[in-house]
């Protein structure tokens, strides 16, 4: 049993590729000195790993009690490494214009390089772990290495931003932890000792009984422990200061992937506690707290004068939506709450690429300070316009279809929730519309910065992640692929 459970994969098994690479990469690019060829290490490495992982829509590796590929975890690995890819490339672009501006030094960036893909390979363990207690320890790690990488310019707030992280995210952590026990506790009288009693593949057929006053008290640590990772209100106080104060590809991937990465294993815990019928119903619980972080994010975005702080809000808000839509439950709640969470991947990753461009431009991420962007640099301009009003749920954007879906299939099963929903949604459009006009349109100042003075190959660089991601989710708002609306189906019956 035990070399079953520490079996590795082999060189013909698609897992040992999107691990092995990122893996692999960090400690190789820990020692690179020059910056330049580290970037483009860094871009090579995310893209293997991102044709590792389409291997896998062929070749589906058999499970250990280490790692495993299901219906629910493969689409969200080539999600994850698919976003990793496009971010890399953006950086490349925002770590020259960085270093043009002396705003980081060889150290820094040898460090950046090397963090960021241990961060991959810690969110790509953590969708592929078939092992409860691998799981956290993957979470933790990818919350260790963006402490790290929240605090790389060493200013005052971004230290104090990390601490901040670190302080509360390590406290959801350590509470997440104890429901992880509680769940082995539970599942041990059935599984026995050992492994049997932490794999996935194996709890879920068994857990009608395993003991539901465990299950109960577990769900909570649970929900409490890695909803401070999705950033769940009240425990999202984290997230704006991270976003705000770290180096902008960081916020894309943070926004995009690591909120995703949370919920993922909130919901494998969902699926086990739903499978025994004597335990709570967690639905109620998700709707509530997906609802007052809808709401409390809604009216936060009307306050903030920071650029990167005002979307850091609206990715709470959307992973508001996100929890709303499977704590409702049901085939087509949770074929919208999948749809959500790979549409404001994409789109939330886009806008911070923006953002990172316009605050290096304008020297500045003050929002009363950025104006005319439309008339000053046209393709960024209107690439942030299309973006900014996907992620506000503009048709026919696939942001918009997923939010119409949550309100539809909640209207038809509870209409008194769908009102709060639709109303949350609404403000929160208002406020970011509002935003927007103040940003794109107008006289531009007449300060110029040298953030700005980059050369073609740096602009083609920084621009092609942004409109390739809004291209993906103008086409998925038109017409999504049948394989894609299969794996979505699929999961949402296995979900529950």
């Amino acid at each position: 049993m035990m070399a079953h459970f520490f079996a590795l994969p082999g060189f013909d098994n698609p897992l040992m590729w999107i691990l092995g690479v990122p893996l692999g990469s960090a400690g190789f690019l820990a020692v690179i000195r020059d910056w330049r060829v580290a970037t483009w290490v860094n871009v090579a490495a995310a893209a293997a790993t991102f044709v590792s992982s389409l291997l896998l829509l062929d070749n589906r590796p058999a499970a250990t009690r280490l790692l495993f590929i299901d219906d629910f975890n493969i689409y969200l690995v080539v999600l994850t490494s698919f976003v990793g890819m496009t971010t890399a490339i953006f950086s490349a672009a925002y770590i020259a214009r960085e270093t043009a501006a002396s705003r980081l030094s060889d150290l820094h960036l040898r460090f950046y390089h090397s963090m960021y893909q241990a961060f991959l390979f810690t969110m790509l363990l953590a969708l592929t772990a078939n092992n409860t207690g691998v799981m956290w320890v993957s979470v933790e790690a990818a919350t260790l290495t963006t402490v790290l990488m929240v605090s790389l310019y060493r200013t005052r707030e971004a230290i104090e931003a990390a601490w901040k992280y670190f302080i509360l995210c390590s406290v959801g952590i350590g509470l997440a932890l104890f429901g992880t026990i509680l769940v082995y506790l539970a599942a041990q009288p059935v599984m026995g000792d050992g492994a049997d009693a932490m794999a996935w593949t194996l709890m879920i057929g068994r857990a009608h009984a395993f003991q539901p006053d465990l299950l109960n008290l577990a769900f909570v640590f649970v929900l409490v422990g890695y909803g401070t990772k999705v950033g769940l209100a009240p425990l999202h106080s984290w997230l704006p200061d991270a976003h705000a104060e770290g180096p902008t590809p960081i916020s894309a991937v943070l926004s995009g992937l690591l909120l995703n990465v949370a919920l993922y294993a909130l919901l494998r815990f969902k699926m086990v506690i739903a499978a025994n019928g004597h335990a709570l119903t967690p639905g109620p619980l998700l709707v509530i707290m997906g609802l007052s972080s809808l709401f409390l994010a809604a009216f936060m975005l009307y306050r903030r004068g920071d650029i990167k702080r005002l979307f850091a809000y609206s990715s709470i808000e959307h992973m508001g939506v996100i929890t709303f839509a499977f704590g409702m439950g049901g085939p087509l709640a949770n074929f919208a709450g999948l749809m959500h969470m790979t549409m404001h991947s994409l789109t939330k990753s886009a806008i911070f690429f923006a953002v990172g461009i316009i605050s290096q431009n304008a020297g500045t991420k003050r929002i009363a300070d950025i104006r005319g962007l439309t008339s000053s640099h046209p393709v960024l301009g209107w690439g942030f316009v299309i973006a900014v009003l996907g992620i506000a749920g503009l048709p026919p954007m696939g942001v918009f279809m997923s939010e119409f879906l949550v309100v539809s299939s909640t209207f038809a099963r509870q209409p008194l929730l769908a009102i709060p929903l639709a109303l949350g949604l609404l403000l929160a459009f208002g406020a970011l519309v509002s935003r927007l006009q103040m940003m794109a349109f107008g006289e531009p100042p007449a300060v110029r910065y040298s953030h700005g003075n980059a050369s073609t190959v740096s602009n083609i660089l920084a621009l092609t992640p942004l409109w390739l991601h809004m291209l993906l989710v103008l086409v998925a708002g038109l017409y999504l692929p049948r394989e894609l609306v299969s794996w979505f189906q699929t999961v949402a019956r296995v979900l529950g």
